[in-house]
């Protein structure tokens, strides 16, 4: 079976794939050059054909959905047609390529299409887990029970999702995903400014989505050209930044651990764990809540994501990865991203996915 997934970083694609047990792809490509000529990744595809299934980009999510069935109104559900912001302008540009060109694309749900995850956790809300954090779940569930030697169904974390922009954490009971604090939702990301005050957004009047990428840890350094790195480095120097970085994965670990029902321990992926200050920092300030220890993975250069999409794309086409789709339930993925909203002013929005 040759499988690969596609991950839609805020500042990479990234893919991982492989036939059996041979690797036939693990490379990443900027946003950038996405966006400026998004066939740079259309041919990156077509090296590595045929190819039986791809999972992702997936954005939001979607209930497990051939590409063939998208329209307009899937795409807009998973994407959002803001020309403002180049990673949702590429991931759309690419979507409509792919499926011109017959690829076989299947698109796979974000937390909230979960039927794992009770009803009242997701009220007012849309992201409490993009798809792609779904996937990193996948490979988190694969790590944890080959660590432990424990069945699938067994496996049980908290994974802490930081990536470049966003942070997020999703909460893995009994190898089921039972809840999630998704980027936009829990706290401020590198890039991101996570979940706002509401009387903030309803003084601002007008809420571009540009704006969800801005207001985070990077802005409360005051260094436009801040690296997290150099942050890294030099905690005394950025230490309001580098504060409202750790501080906002403690008060969101915390939250979540009431859901987490005693986890095994607790997970890191992303971007930012490759650097060793921030992990050794959050290993610090986590200890009381458990054990902590970052996911391991086969990629060399895609990102977690990317791999935990080829254990979908896999499981999906019956191989050996099967158990861990079944064990999320992710055949049982439901509705769409505005279901659990509860405002009477958000109508509009239910009305444009009917």
């Amino acid at each position: 079976m040759r499988a690969i997934g596609i991950d839609p970083g805020t500042g990479s694609f990234d893919f991982f794939g492989m036939d059996g047990a041979k690797v036939i792809i693990d490379a990443t490509i900027p946003v950038s050059e996405v966006a400026e000529n998004p066939l740079v990744l259309i041919n990156r595809i077509k090296e590595i054909l045929p190819l039986d299934i791809i999972v992702g980009p997936s954005g939001y999510g979607l209930p497990v959905t051939p590409i063939n069935m998208m329209g307009e109104k899937e795409l807009n559900l998973m994407v959002p047609d803001d020309k403002s912001i180049p990673l949702y302008d590429g991931i759309r540009m690419v979507l409509r390529l792919m499926k011109k060109d017959g690829f076989p694309v299947c698109f796979t749900p974000g937390v909230i299409h979960l039927p794992t995850v009770p009803a009242y956790r997701k009220f007012n809300k849309i992201d409490i887990g993009t798809a792609d954090k779904v996937c990193c779940v996948a490979l988190a569930i694969k790590d944890q029970a080959e660590y432990f030697d424990i069945p699938y169904s067994q496996t049980s974390f908290i994974l802490v999702e930081i990536g470049y922009a966003f942070s997020a954490l999703i909460a893995v009971a009994g190898g089921k995903i039972v809840d999630g604090i998704g980027g936009t939702s829990g706290g401020a990301g590198f890039i991101t400014l996570g979940c706002m005050d509401s009387e903030l957004a309803s003084r601002l009047g007008n809420f571009p989505g540009v704006m969800l990428f801005s207001g985070g840890v990077k802005d409360a350094s005051g260094q436009k050209d801040l690296t997290p790195e150099e942050m890294a480095r030099n905690p005394d120097k950025y230490s309001s930044a580098w504060n409202m970085m750790l501080e906002s994965i403690l008060k969101s670990v915390a939250a979540i651990s009431v859901t987490a029902n005693k986890p095994r321990e607790i997970l890191i992926s992303g971007r930012l764990s490759r650097i060793p200050e921030i992990v050794q920092a959050l290993t610090t300030r986590l200890a009381n809540y458990g054990e902590i220890r970052l996911v391991r993975r086969q990629a060399k250069t895609a990102k977690e994501a990317a791999e935990g999409a080829y254990i979908l794309a896999n499981g999906l086409m019956n191989g050996q990865y099967q158990p861990i789709v079944d064990s999320l339930e992710i055949k049982n993925a439901r509705g769409n991203i505005f279901d659990y909203i509860l405002l009477k002013e958000a109508e509009s929005l239910k009305h444009q996915t009917e």
